[in-house]
């Protein structure tokens, strides 16, 4: 079955071609199979008349923390209130999730899923995380299987309360029996390479066996402070390196080094600089510089980070609207970091574009452009939603087949 969507305002494609006006795209299943001028367009099994509205591809969030149970809104309101964030807040979930049924973990993770794909998120990645031990990150990356392909082992995210004071004998459990248990429902390894969670030396070992498994590479790093999360993840070649909130000159030239040549923009980083802005703004914590790495070459993605504790939002607009209202971002490059920017962080090249070939994840907006994602924060512009070539979000634009309104 194919599709035709018309009479667009504005196509950001993220490709070698931006249409302002009169734009269409045709999807053929689940690809996308013509771009161009909408007076040019090929016939189609059924129409969708945009209405002159903007038309952009669907949200790659390549950072989200899924597998939980419980809330930590109490905790929220204390940082309100002027404590600070420290991350021990972890250990909470790890209880809650432990103790929960494969069920309630399930129906978590889809409510999130959903609410995101609502409003606009096509490709997330999952993340375990919150079970600490072999049993519960297996079935933590099982269940997030059923919703992703991009499923991440996080094991490594803090020490759990059990191995206090024994942290290498936790790293050689995660390298050991857990990695064994979770390798079969994983694409990538992640570790919190953080003072309080992993060493540089802990997080190589665990990255390195995650790679010799056949995983991909991740990093949470330069969150709460400097630290060897950036450097170790270039020279890893891990494919993105998360937060990069507190970069020193060197972090940011070895983010810069890895630049390549891409047919499709002027380059990309092998390590995408993936910013997080809902943590800083759930934490009250210093906002990361976006200008400073895009102007250095860095590629850059935007994620959620939706977790229960340091950023419960699974709103890739609000993400945007903070990265230009904070991080000096354009809309065009928080909108593209958002998409093909997290497409680069999952080393993907068929989602996050409007081209043909790509898979069909578009956006309908209930506005004429881009810019009204910053512009108008908060307010809900996702008017359809279409994943796969299919509609999967309602629209209340008229719906044509043959002429006739469906």
């Amino acid at each position: 079955m194919s599709l035709l969507i018309t009479n667009i305002g504005e196509l950001f494609t993220n490709g070698t071609r931006h249409l302002t006006r009169d734009a269409a795209v045709v999807l053929d299943g689940e690809r996308i199979a013509w771009v161009g001028a909408a007076t040019e367009a090929p016939d189609a099994d059924e129409r969708i008349d945009a209405g002159g509205a903007a038309v952009l591809p669907g949200f790659v969030d390549s950072h989200a923390h899924l597998m939980f149970a419980g809330d930590r809104a109490p905790e929220f309101a204390a940082r309100m209130a002027g404590e600070p964030y420290t991350g021990g807040g972890i250990r909470t979930t790890v209880g809650a999730t432990r103790s929960a049924s494969d069920q309630e973990l399930r129906d978590n993770a889809g409510r999130l899923v959903r609410e995101a794909l609502r409003q606009g998120t096509t490709t997330i990645e999952i993340k375990s995380g919150y079970g600490l031990n072999v049993t519960d990150e297996a079935r933590s990356l099982r269940i997030a299987s059923e919703f992703t392909s991009e499923t991440t082992f996080l094991g490594a995210h803090v020490v759990p309360a059990e191995y206090q004071g024994r942290a290498d004998e936790y790293v050689g459990l995660i390298c050991g029996p857990m990695l064994a248990a979770a390798a079969p429902y994983a694409k990538w390894v992640d570790v919190f390479v953080e003072r309080g969670a992993f060493d540089e030396d802990q997080a190589r070992n665990i990255l390195e066996c995650g790679k010799a498994m056949g995983l991909g590479l991740r990093l949470h790093g330069n969150q709460l402070g400097p630290g060897p999360g950036v450097q170790l993840a270039v020279e890893m070649d891990a494919a993105s390196v998360d937060h990069c909130t507190h970069l020193s000159d060197a972090d940011v030239d070895a983010l810069a080094s890895v630049t390549v040549a891409c047919m499709c923009h002027e380059g990309w980083s092998r390590t995408v600089a993936t910013l997080l802005p809902g943590a800083e703004f759930s934490t009250r914590s210093p906002y990361p510089d976006a200008r400073r790495l895009l102007d250095a070459g860095v590629s850059l993605a935007l994620a959620t980070d939706c977790n229960p504790g340091s950023s419960y939002t699974s709103s890739m607009a609000f993400c945007i609207a903070l990265a230009v209202r904070e991080m000096r971002m354009t809309p065009a490059e928080a909108v593209r970091a958002a998409t093909a920017g997290g497409a680069q962080s999952l080393r993907r090249d068929d989602i996050g574009v409007i081209q043909v070939g790509a898979r069909a994840d578009l956006l309908i907006l209930d506005a004429p452009s881009h810019l009204h994602l910053a512009y108008r924060p908060g307010v809900p512009l996702i008017r359809t939603v279409i994943s796969g070539g299919r509609v999967a979000f309602p629209t209340a634009i008229n719906r044509m087949h043959d002429g006739v309104p469906l």
